[in-house]
């Protein structure tokens, strides 16, 4: 992360540097160039802390819900359902370990567009991960592929894409349930051999600390049966055609119904859900104080490259070779503002799909929301993730992600032209 960190402010001061020995004062720029860049960073501090602080209440709300999860036993026996299935993939997690039923919860809430409810179950899994962690401060071969699977995520309906576009005017807001759902597939399959691939490049740091297994799991060791994960990953794929038909109109039922559920739960089982939310709910505070320097270490940096005029400076270059590829220079600010900014990419989306000379249900519409769902922004995801952990050697994770992020794109490109304009 130091060197990632160091490239993205030394880049962003070498683009103002030119465009300050060029500039001249005009009414489209007034301002110097290094004036925006200081404005803009110092705008993006604030902004961070902001962020952070936005973040306390759905923490805060989703880590109550989650604590009476775990006092109800849900979590374990998620946890027991889904180790055979990832076993393949996270052989160093033993079973019934909390981490299990945190990640899927995580995934889960991504596959249904739940992007503010995944965060915190994604926060918690890295928590409960780090706890397995025998050499503290170093990313660990689970931490590397939970986080690509968590980028790429399958996603059943991408809610606030959807939202965005019937709030554009499209006539068919929904019409890229699909091109998402194979766009993130695929972006997934990569995810776990990419990860794969880099931790056998990399080599497995030598453990600092023993970690035994009493410390990571008091529960008797045991899961279901394999053919019983093997249903119940059935009945997931079972969804993929129930959201195509249905998902616009049971998307808006998912966060009420999901609570009711889990507080009713709770009830059946003679819980005091109260206590119980109120007890996970503290930490929601303690973990968005704990994460505020990352995120602004990260969103000062990408403002600074945003400001600079390198991203401009990078599309003009290359859209000349890439229109023919099917990514349009209109599409190509998503492409580079994906992986750095969710703010910055949600505001290119806007843009483009209230543009009255593009639109959403032009090409370049269906693409750059195709794009904004295929992928979760690889520098945020690494700067509030690990930051949840403490993590500041980050190994092969941003190499992944970045794998992660082209699949994607790439994925969005051919679903789009070969679904709704082949």
């Amino acid at each position: 992360m130091n060197w990632v960190f160091f490239l993205l402010i030394a880049t962003a001061y070498g683009a103002s540097v030119w465009q300050q020995w060029h500039w001249q004062v005009s009414q489209v720029m007034p301002d110097s160039p290094m004036h925006v860049v200081t404005q803009q960073l110092l705008h993006a501090a604030n902004d961070a802390v902001t962020l952070a602080i936005g973040l306390i209440g759905v923490l805060c709300l989703f880590l109550g819900l989650m604590r009476i999860l775990e006092d109800g036993g849900v979590l374990a026996v998620f946890a027991k359902l889904i180790y055979p299935l990832l076993k393949p993939l996270f052989p160093e997690i033993p079973p019934n370990h909390p981490a299990f039923g945190a990640m899927i919860m995580n995934l889960s809430a991504n596959m249904l567009g739940m992007g503010n409810a995944a965060t915190p179950f994604g926060l918690k899994a890295m928590q409960e991960l780090e706890k397995l962690n025998p050499h503290p401060g170093v990313a660990t071969n689970a931490m590397v592929l939970f986080l690509a699977m968590n980028t790429a995520s399958i996603t059943l309906i991408p809610t606030k894409i959807i939202a965005l576009r019937a709030s554009s005017g499209s006539h068919d807001a929904a019409g890229i349930i699909t091109t998402t759902l194979i766009a993130t597939i695929c972006s997934t399959i990569v995810a776990i051999i990419s990860a794969k691939l880099l931790q056998r490049m990399v080599g497995t740091p030598k453990p600092t600390v023993t970690i035994t297994m009493d410390e990571t799991t008091s529960e008797k060791m045991s899961t279901y049966p394999t053919w019983v994960s093997f249903l119940a990953l059935c009945g997931f794929i079972s969804l993929i055609p129930i959201t195509l038909i249905w998902g616009r109109q049971f998307s808006p039922w998912i966060i009420p119904t999901l609570i009711v559920t889990i507080i009713s739960y709770g009830m059946l089982k003679g819980l005091d859900i109260y206590a119980s939310f109120i007890e996970g709910a503290k930490g929601g505070f303690e973990l968005a104080v704990k994460i505020i320097p990352y995120i602004v270490a990260m969103l000062f940096a990408i403002a600074m490259l945003r400001a600079s005029g390198a991203l401009g400076i990078i599309t003009q270059a290359i859209a000349p070779y890439t229109t023919p590829l099917g990514i349009p220079a209109e599409a190509l600010p998503m492409v580079f503002m994906r992986p750095l900014s969710g703010s910055g990419s949600l505001g290119i989306l806007t843009d483009i799909l209230n543009n009255p000379a593009i639109g959403p249900d032009s090409y370049t519409g269906y693409l750059v929301s195709t794009m904004m769902g295929s992928t979760e922004t690889t520098f945020y995801v690494l700067a509030v993730y690990f930051g949840a952990a403490q993590i500041r050697r980050i190994r092969h994770a941003l190499a992944t992600g970045l794998i992660v992020e082209l699949a994607g794109m790439i994925a969005s490109v051919i679903a789009v032209k070969v679904l709704l304009f082949s």
